[in-house]
């Protein structure tokens, strides 16, 4: 039983950023109903996968959660969302602020039939600015945050970050408010709206430390932390390969400059303590580089394990797929789902009460929408009426046909 059993979500979210947050609800024992139109979430689409409509990348972001089939284009389809909302704790939707105003299902809508809901909408860029209302997705977030930018500093163009980062960090974010709020209604508040942008969640995420000088009036230097842009910080070739190493404080300078054989290198004034390195980091970066390509892989890594300095190997995402501390924890979860043996990546988090466990792969479309209605109340013939008009449905995606 996960620490969040008997909070019910109602999921209007597709892609990754908004799925990604209520995986982790679902995932901690929230009951998440997605909600899906007739076109049903874009992630069903893409390969790979041994059914239509249900591609690996869709099932992992959705397992845990129920499908519910719902067109909110009919009165009665949007009759149903607001039924739910009456004993629902969370809503969380990821559509624009003008479309949830014209399918009638704005805040006030909601806190109408339930005063107490949390409801949460993801935005791209706020509604409260000049941007809200632009199309927005990982590659325009980066973009927009400073990101692209600054991996251009490390290779010369700019560049994203090869994972969708935006979105996850973002989907974070909006998660951490959820709960925030439904700590704050635990506690004899009230439900509330709450607002999340993707610019403004990755701006404060990049300025967290690139701010640096900036914070002060008037700036001291440009919002840029030197570290993590200068061009030597990246994976340090040896003799046979490559690792990470980080050295950050002065006794692992100390324990490195003993390794390396050359002691004396601690007294070097551009290096000595990290204020002086901070100020010459290239020249630092470049000095490790040099030493680190004199010996192997395993001489570095061995060394660096034994004298507490920060070191890894490189790791490709294929090699996560065996790691031995991944597997010792229990970290990758193999089950029988209804589309076969999955394999899906852990929960990070532990709990000594209140274990979290990942249920079934990621729902069909609508496959669980008579359960959802029955649970609401409405009988057999109400249903049925529903299913007919085609304000609730239960169909592979149209795509998969």
């Amino acid at each position: 039983m996960g620490p969040l059993e008997g909070i019910r979500v109602l999921d209007l979210t597709a892609v990754l950023m908004g799925p990604y947050c209520t995986q982790i609800l679902a995932d901690h024992g929230a009951d998440v109903v997605k909600v899906e139109g007739p076109e049903g979430d874009t992630t069903r689409q893409l390969p790979p996968g041994h059914k239509p409509g249900m591609g690996g990348l869709f099932l992992n972001l959705n397992r845990g959660k129920r499908g519910l089939g719902l067109d909110l284009k009919q009165a009665e389809g949007r009759a149903v969302l607001l039924k739910l909302a009456e004993t629902a704790d969370v809503f969380v939707h990821a559509l624009r602020s003008e479309a949830m105003q014209r399918l009638g299902l704005t805040y006030a809508d909601f806190r109408a039939v339930n005063p107490r809901i949390i409801y949460a909408n993801a935005y791209g860029f706020s509604r409260r600015g000049p941007y809200g209302g632009r199309a927005a997705y990982d590659d325009i977030i980066q973009a927009s945050s400073g990101i692209a930018a600054m991996q251009g500093r490390l290779t010369g163009t700019p560049g994203y970050v090869a994972n969708v980062l935006a979105d996850k960090v973002s989907g974070l974010t909006v998660l951490y408010s959820i709960l925030m709020a439904l700590l704050h209604r635990e506690r004899g508040g009230s439900g509330q709206e709450i607002e999340v942008g993707m610019f403004e969640t990755m701006s404060a995420f990049v300025l967290a430390e690139h701010i640096n000088g900036a914070v002060f009036e008037p700036p001291m230097t440009p919002p840029v932390y030197p570290r993590v842009v200068s061009p030597d910080r990246k994976p340090y070739r040896t003799e046979d390969g490559y690792i990470a190493l980080l050295i950050y404080n002065d006794k692992q300078f100390r324990a490195f400059a003993e390794l390396a054989g050359n002691p004396a290198w601690t007294q070097d004034q551009r290096f000595h303590v990290l204020a002086t390195r901070a100020k010459a980091i290239d020249e630092f970066y470049a000095n490790v580089g040099a030493t680190l390509a004199t010996r192997s892989s395993a001489f570095w890594l061995e060394g660096c394990e034994r004298l507490g300095i920060p070191a890894a190997k490189i790791n490709d995402t294929s090699d996560l797929l065996t790691d031995p501390h991944l597997n010792a924890i229990g970290f990758w979860q193999t089950q029988q789902t209804k589309e076969g043996p999955m394999r899906f990546p852990g929960i990070p988090t532990w709990f000594s009460e209140t274990p979290p466990e990942i249920r079934d792969a990621g729902p069909g479309l609508g496959e669980h929408s008579a359960e959802v209605l029955r649970e609401a109340g409405y009988n057999e013939a109400d249903i049925a009426a529903l299913f007919g008009s085609g304000a609730v449905f239960t169909s592979p995606a149209p795509d998969a046909a």
